[in-house]
């Protein structure tokens, strides 16, 4: 006969409560929060067709794996949620371990995703990176606030790099100032050091996921924001559409209808924070994109508040990312240069032998060799992905109808164009013409029927 377990987890003990499939409680009990006493207790008690709920807490994850072994099924409930359903007058670890276990029973409770354990790492890693940043954050304000106090201006807008830190190792002080000061520098120096063994572990994670080097192409994607969103998602394939994987990061409006009524309010906020905060930065450098999420960005703040801007593109972001992992396919108005440039960042970061895009397959254009100028090639979008061993990304050619519509709507169909092509930057031979030769090459102009031509 199955049995139906509630376990309210705490840091030091559990309560757990069993009842059989009438709904009779079998025993009620408190345990320390350990592996034997919990080991003992699933040995005992847990058996074939037996459930088991726990509501999502700090240690819910190590207790999950530790128990799912011995039973048929594990749910872990959302804290919210469950509230929400099972709101009582007196509240007591017993109570709540019965109704966990009532709700199991009852197939009422609302479970969420349980991570593997290969999300549960990115997790980590990505949650304490955002720790260690802010710590670092506060010894940074007390720096400052020790300046404050003594009516010191700081000489430069960059602090805490190269000559603001040697003018802060060089300033004078008094006793109790400079004392609190190398102290806040030792403390900020070791904190740098624990960030770049973090960032080295998840440049590696995200160098081996080829997932993360997809969304790199996006604008304002680093490393961390890649690897960040994956930990969130962990599989983006549990969602139907680009539409609940979306709402499930807490970054759609509030919707509240009654009726013939309908109002929609502020973000709903559920889900990462982290990952959030991830996205609405992101979304900042996005806006200074020249593609269609730049000019989707400036047509809002046209219209909108900067804020508002900022986090519509930031819900935007989320969705495509969801549908460039669900397709396959990178993005496919990246910026040739600026994609090319953080890829290679990341396979110099962790050690790989840099590679070398083939310019040699496109030629300087006639017009420029004539007037004495070599070319800085950017090879075209699809040769910048091969390279990376990414998926090409869908041609010019093979768009859809109403997304060719969109772009000539917005007078981005040349920008298609070039970054499918190769770019060439003229630049002077080295000659005494110095800086005019450079003038010179700013002003060249290469007919149309030069601009393509290929080795």
């Amino acid at each position: 006969m199955s049995k139906f377990f509630g376990l309210d987890a705490h840091k030091e003990v559990v309560q757990i409560c069993c009842l059989d499939t009438d709904g009779k409680e079998v025993f009620n009990r408190r345990l320390p929060c350990t592996r034997e006493a919990l080991t003992e207790l699933a040995k005992e008690h847990f058996g074939t067709g037996d459930e088991l709920a726990i509501e999502a807490t700090t240690n819910t994850w190590a207790i999950v794996e530790l128990l799912r072994p011995f039973l048929s099924r594990v749910l872990v409930s959302n804290p919210l949620k469950t509230k929400a359903i099972a709101e009582a007058k007196v509240k007591t670890d017993k109570v709540d371990a019965r109704v966990l276990a009532q709700l199991l029973r009852a197939d009422f409770l609302p479970g969420v995703w349980i991570p593997d354990a290969h999300t549960q790492r990115l997790r980590r890693l990505t949650h304490r990176r955002a720790a260690i940043t802010a710590d670092m954050t506060g010894v940074k304000n007390r720096i400052h606030a020790t300046l404050h106090q003594r009516l010191i201006h700081v000489p430069t807008p960059e602090l805490f790099r190269g000559p603001g830190m040697e003018w802060l190792a060089n300033l004078a002080l008094d006793e109790e100032g400079r004392a609190s000061l190398d102290s806040d520098l030792r403390v900020l120096a070791a904190m740098s050091a624990e960030l770049e063994l973090v960032d080295r572990t998840i440049r590696q994670e995200a160098y081996a996921d080829g997932r993360a080097r997809l969304l790199m192409t996006l604008p304002g994607f680093g490393v961390v924001t890649a690897v960040t969103l994956l930990s969130a998602w962990g599989d983006p394939t549990r969602f139907p559409d680009a539409d609940h994987a979306v709402a499930y990061l807490g970054i759609v409006p509030s919707t509240r209808q009654s009726g013939s009524n309908c109002a929609h309010g502020p973000i709903t906020k559920e889900g990462s924070s982290h990952t959030r905060w991830a996205l609405v930065q992101a979304a900042h450098m996005a806006g200074r994109h020249a593609g269609p999420l730049g000019v989707a960005f400036r047509r809002l703040c046209r219209r909108k508040n900067y804020n508002v801007a900022v986090v519509a593109i930031a819900r935007k972001l989320a969705r495509i990312a969801w549908l460039m992992l669900s397709h396959g396919e990178p993005y496919r108005y990246a910026m040739p240069d600026a994609t090319h440039a953080k890829l290679a960042r990341l396979r110099r970061a962790i050690g790989e032998k840099r590679k070398s895009i083939r310019r040699g397959r496109h030629s300087t254009p006639a017009a420029m060799l004539a007037a004495g100028f070599h070319a800085s090639i950017i090879p075209p979008l699809t040769e910048v992905l091969a390279d990376e061993h990414l998926p090409a990304p869908t041609l010019p050619d093979d768009l859809p109808a109403g997304e060719w519509r969109m772009l000539r709507d917005r007078e981005l169909d040349r920008f298609v164009r070039e970054i499918h092509s190769p770019k060439f930057i003229p630049r002077p031979k080295r000659d005494p013409r110095g800086t005019q030769g450079a003038k010179q090459a700013a002003k060249l102009t290469i007919p149309s029927s030069d601009r393509l031509t290929e080795t």
